[in-house]
């Protein structure tokens, strides 16, 4: 007599049931590779970059997938408004780090398609590294203390060439030993050249030094105002309580960081700013460099502030970022 099997046969249910995306996007057009559950290849098409074509874009993936979507792009010139728009619409999109990305180092061939196939395929495997997205309101923010930061730099340059100018001339400031203060400024309006030509000159390069300096001010003042407004308010008076930080650099620190409780520890965020110095270490060989901004525009307000002051650099014990930065972690969430 045969015995009864006591392995109770089910029907085999799908357990994976995501489609997932990839995305190359670019400023007319995106390139989509959609990976359905159970195919081996993706559905492959291509759409704009206007607000009909996301949502038709969105509708396309909610009736080719049979469950969840979660799609992806690389964080680059386009922004977030794809990401913004595909939430609205009920699909899950991340925007991930284009420097974190695997690249195979033999592959030599490189286009839109094959880029959509591979951020598809890496996202399934849960290779890629999501960034943290801001709100509308802080990439404004972020924007405004970007702006700000491209005129320090054009009046450096621009301040650079008017001295330049005048060294070639042999016109060279020695009543104090600071530039660009209120006598230098005088000195500089009292200047006067023989000839028409040099004259002309040193008038275009005064007229830009005068502008930028200007708009400086303006951007600072508009600057510190948003400051204390919410939701910055808080976060900004917390950061002027380090020495070397004043508004301008609170704000800017702010606007580039989002949100301070994103990180695990104060160790991360100083990685993210750029405080941790590289390393390239193999087998006997040491080798140790300097600190690498991780994120460019956090990296300079970060460490221009405390460069001011002059404080000692080490581990927790002797006031070191890492001892700061926890320091003011604590400071703004008092509950943790």
């Amino acid at each position: 007599m045969r015995r009864q099997s006591r392995i109770r046969r089910r029907p085999v249910v799908a357990t994976n049931t995501i489609t997932w995306v990839g995305m190359d996007a670019h400023k007319n057009s995106i390139k989509v590779a959609a990976w359905l559950p159970e195919q081996a290849e993706p559905v492959e098409w291509t759409e704009d970059t206007t607000a009909e074509a996301i949502r038709r874009l969105a509708r396309r993936l909610r009736r080719l997938a049979p469950g969840e979507v979660r799609a992806c792009y690389e964080a680059g010139p386009t922004g977030y408004g794809l990401q913004r728009l595909l939430g609205v619409e009920g699909v899950i999109c991340e925007v991930v780090a284009p420097s974190l990305t695997p690249v195979k180092p033999g592959s030599r061939i490189k286009t839109d398609r094959r880029d959509a196939r591979k951020l598809g395929e890496l996202l399934r495997a849960g290779l890629l590294t999501e960034v943290h997205p801001p709100s509308e309101t802080d990439e404004a923010l972020r924007d405004l203390c970007r702006c700000r930061d491209d005129v320090r730099v054009d009046l450096l340059r621009a301040r650079h060439r008017l001295s330049k100018f005048l060294l070639r001339r042999h016109r060279i400031y020695r009543q104090t030993k600071h530039h660009w203060g209120s006598r230098h400024m005088q000195w500089l309006a009292e200047l006067r050249f023989d000839d028409p030509m040099s004259q002309a000159t040193f008038d275009s390069y005064q007229l830009i030094v005068h502008q930028l300096d200007e708009r400086l001010g303006q951007l600072d003042a508009r600057l510190a105002e948003f400051g204390t407004q919410e939701p910055y308010r808080e976060k900004v008076a917390a950061l002027r309580c380090f020495k070397g930080i004043d508004t301008v650099t609170a704000v800017c620190l702010v606007a580039e960081l989002h949100d301070f409780q994103r990180f695990r520890s104060p160790r991360q965020l100083a990685a993210y700013v750029g405080l941790v110095p590289s390393e390239d270490s193999s087998g006997e060989r040491e080798r140790r460099g300097h600190e690498r901004g991780g994120q460019g525009s956090p990296e300079d307000h970060s460490s221009h502030g405390p460069r001011n002051v002059r404080l000692p650099v080490g581990g927790p014990a002797s006031g070191g970022p890492a001892h700061a930065l926890e320091v003011g972690m604590s400071i703004t969430n008092p509950a943790k």
